[in-house]
């Protein structure tokens, strides 16, 4: 099991990559939504935004009223973001799950 420290520094490593292409990304998926990442094994979550294509103001903490929802376990969320772990298979087999209005859904699967 991954720590909540590994958690938030994968996290801040996808913040990263997300930066670097946030100009693409930007062009891929226009939303400005409150995200939340709870971490089911751990029972911890984070919170932040999504917007201009990038992950901005992560921090600790749930935000229930959050517009985009994710909820895995800490070794999931540390492969997914290492890129062991394929986001639609994931989802597929439910190890993975992903709150958010159906306008959003359509806007974010254009990243996968």
């Amino acid at each position: 099991m991954a720590s909540v420290e590994e958690c938030r520094q994968a996290l801040a490593a996808l913040a990263r990559r997300l930066d670097a292409h946030a100009d693409e990304v930007a062009r891929k998926v226009n939303l400005d939504r409150s995200i939340a990442c709870r971490i089911t094994d751990l029972d911890t979550a984070f919170h932040g935004r999504l917007a201009g294509g990038r992950l901005v103001g992560m921090t600790d903490g749930d935000d229930p009223d959050a517009k985009i929802a994710l909820s895995t376990t800490s070794d999931d969320l540390v492969a997914l973001v290492n890129g062991e772990l394929d986001f639609a298979r994931a989802l597929a087999s439910r190890r993975v799950a992903l709150r958010a209005s159906p306008f959003d859904l359509l806007k974010l699967r254009k990243l996968l």
